[in-house]
């Protein structure tokens, strides 16, 4: 039987599909305030060069032109925020996420167990077929209704909208990073550089989880991955952050213009005012020079502020 969609994707979703606007962002201010247990690293103030110097990006992504941007002295999260740290903040606040109200998300269509009768697929998304709207696909069921969050206690959290990760924040007393900010973390020091621990990319000592094979059909597991890995695989940058390319999409607090950088004003830019899609950034799992390169320092993205999926979470800052 066919499969139809009623789901559009982004020419800039980069395996990232969207969710229509059918749901009101949930949650506004908790009762209570939780304590935000992950590790932080310190960034410096700073100014960089901000955007692609390697000719690598997709030129309606928006990574140049480049230009000079100076930060202030920010601490950031040293990884993406758990499934353990979301669990403690969906319980301490009964925050039901925005695929648990929708009852479905988008997952990679090799993590699904097609062969279970549970199993219900909605549909397909125009333009990255691999992508399948899954009923009963949330956070706690990250590959559909039948899956769980047994051994991923210490991987990222994924199904998280812009609007589940801002309502962490708040709880936390934390922010999403600006696309700024997150650069230059990313960046760990490394000015120009393509990803966080240089420019080369040694396939013998793999240094992110990206796919390896043929996408989207087969993955050799090189790095012994399908999806995610725990957020403490491979190695830090100089400033301590693990995996900030590969791994999970990363949502940023910036509205997203592909036309920024031409205006971006040099210091501490926050975004344009407004727009209809939020900024993403670090590239994921399914990353792979064949369809999406985006697993490098300067590398954009975006999604609806009400989209979540397989391969997104989130990193935070302090107020």
């Amino acid at each position: 039987m066919a499969i139809h969609s009623t789901r559009r994707t982004s020419p800039n979703s980069c395996c990232a599909p969207q969710r229509p606007a059918l749901v009101a962002a949930a949650a506004g201010d908790f009762l209570t305030h939780g304590e935000h247990r992950i590790e932080q690293a310190p960034i410096p103030r700073q100014s960089f060069i901000m955007g692609d110097s390697s000719a690598d990006g997709n030129p309606s992504d928006g990574e140049t032109p480049l230009h000079t941007v100076t930060v202030e002295e920010f601490s950031i999260d040293t990884t993406t925020v758990t499934n353990t740290e979301f669990e403690r903040f969906a319980r301490a606040t009964g925050y039901i996420t925005e695929a648990e109200e929708e009852g479905s998300s988008a997952v990679f269509h090799l993590a699904i167990d097609r062969d279970s009768s549970q199993i219900e697929i909605l549909g397909t998304y125009p333009g990255t077929p691999w992508w399948l709207g899954v009923a009963g696909a949330d956070w706690r069921h990250p590959s559909g209704p039948n899956s769980s969050l047994d051994g991923l206690a210490d991987h990222p959290v994924v199904h998280v909208t812009w609007n589940d990760a801002s309502a962490y924040c708040r709880w936390a007393g934390r922010r999403l990073p600006t696309e700024a900010e997150w650069e230059a973390a990313s960046r760990g020091g490394l000015d120009g550089a393509r990803y966080p621990w240089g420019d080369s990319w040694d396939s013998d000592n793999l240094r992110a989880n990206i796919w390896q094979g043929e996408f989207p059909t087969i993955n050799t597991l090189g790095d012994g991955y399908l999806l995610t890995a725990p957020v403490r695989t491979y190695s830090p940058n100089a400033y301590g952050l693990w995996q900030t390319v590969g791994n999970v999409w990363e949502w940023c607090s910036d509205w997203y213009d592909a036309e920024f950088y031409s205006k971006s004003p040099g210091l501490s830019p926050v975004g344009p005012p407004s727009g209809t899609q939020r900024v993403l950034r670090g590239g994921s799992f399914l990353c792979h020079d064949s369809y999406c390169n985006r697993y490098r320092n300067s590398a954009r993205s975006s999604n609806t502020p009400n989209s979540s999926m397989s391969n997104s979470g989130f990193r935070t800052v302090a107020r």
